[in-house]
């Protein structure tokens, strides 16, 4: 691994929501240090430790608040149902969160689903097909590879593993022989990240970073056949499926990039970040300097990453986020309140910062219905 990136304190989870200032502040921190595989294109926190990772019900990471997650999510079920034609078919997802998106591939295609996160608690689940699912609060291991039915669901959890062909390999283990049995992944695009030096997507549970050619031969190299690997949500995520394969699978597909484009886009991205994170910590100055009084809309990992790697505060006035889950809640890194949208009412700012460009016209549409005339920018 070749080192091209280092934050020197980051906190060790971003999506833990703590309900004092003080339990914030104490929260450890660690050293990230993204290191490339020059064989392969892997892209991994060098500096990793899994020991202080704990995913407990107290890690709040779940999307579902918003109109435009929740558009895209009911897109890709359908395209899957349809695709596969999962309709009373048993499905298993690992690392469900909050069970979401399984709840609604059961809804939508009549499935019977389990679901495996330490994080899921069943009673949070809102759905007709509550009685078709299955939630075992526990990681993913050995034990259960043994559940796999007729889809393999995977979706944001690859990126939180350390030893990803381990992963993956038990996965293929319980498989077996079945050829029937399809397998989807989605993770965050690392290729985005790179090219548009986009710092605040870099963070500690983000361990294992993968672009569309280092996902494709990891798979390919476990025993799966790629059946489709492409980008969505805006290029943001990175989606493949495959299945089990006879003998090792050796065909690229069309999408995967080489290694010479992915040790060019490391290059581009040693070289430009940190004038990104000048350019991102002037502007907030500036604004704050102005009396502007800026604030962050959208309290997740990305918000974390971006203030803590930037080493802001008092510069921003407020975080706001939609999910009733996170507000009143304190975020860890600077340590900020989070606030729901409709205290900008009061709080009356001049700017408002969106966390990710997908939800710059739901977050628009928000604060023009509040009466807000802040200009929307987004990172």
């Amino acid at each position: 691994m070749h080192a091209f990136y280092e934050v020197a304190s980051a906190p060790v989870h971003s999506c833990i929501m703590f309900s004092t200032e003080a339990e914030a502040r104490e929260f450890p921190r660690r050293r990230i240090e993204l290191g490339l595989c020059r064989s392969c294109g892997f892209v991994s926190n060098m500096a990793f430790d899994a020991n202080v990772q704990d995913y407990s019900p107290l890690y709040e990471d779940q999307q579902c608040y918003s109109p435009t997650f929740n558009a895209f999510a009911r897109r890709l079920a359908g395209n899957l149902i349809e695709k596969y034609d999962l309709r009373g078919k048993d499905i298993v997802e690992i690392g469900c969160g909050k069970g979401d998106f399984l709840a609604m591939m059961c809804e939508m295609g009549d499935n019977r689903g389990v679901g495996i996160d330490p994080s899921c608690e069943k009673e949070r689940i809102e759905s007709s097909a509550l009685d078709r699912i299955t939630i075992i609060q526990d990681y993913y291991s050995e034990k259960y590879s043994h559940l796999t039915g007729d889809l393999v669901i995977c979706r944001h959890t690859l990126e939180h593993i350390h030893r990803t062909r381990d992963f993956v390999e038990t996965v293929r283990r319980g498989i077996g022989t079945r050829r029937d049995t399809i397998v989807f992944f989605e993770i965050p695009d690392v290729t985005i990240v790179l090219e548009d030096l986009v710092f605040w997507d870099i963070y500690y549970e983000h361990c294992s970073y993968f672009s569309p050619g280092s996902l494709g031969r990891l798979f390919r190299s476990c025993g799966f056949e790629v059946l489709d690997l492409y980008i969505d949500y805006q290029d943001q995520y990175l989606m493949i499926e495959a299945r089990a394969a006879d003998s090792p699978s050796s065909p690229r597909h069309p999408r995967e990039d080489s290694l010479e484009n992915m040790i060019r886009r490391v290059d581009l991205f040693r070289t430009g970040v940190e004038e990104q994170k000048n350019r991102w910590l002037r502007l907030v100055k500036d604004l704050h300097g102005a009396g502007n009084r800026p604030v962050i809309w959208g309290s997740g990992s990305k918000c974390v990453a971006f203030l803590t790697t930037l080493g802001i505060d008092s510069e921003i006035g407020c975080v706001v986020d939609i999910s009733p889950r996170r507000q009143g809640k304190y975020i860890t890194g600077v340590v900020k309140r989070i606030m729901p949208p409709e205290y900008l009412k009061e709080f009356k700012p001049k700017t408002i910062i969106a966390m990710n460009p997908v939800y710059k016209k739901e977050i628009a549409a928000m604060a023009g219905e509040m009466g807000l005339s802040a200009e929307v920018i987004t990172v």
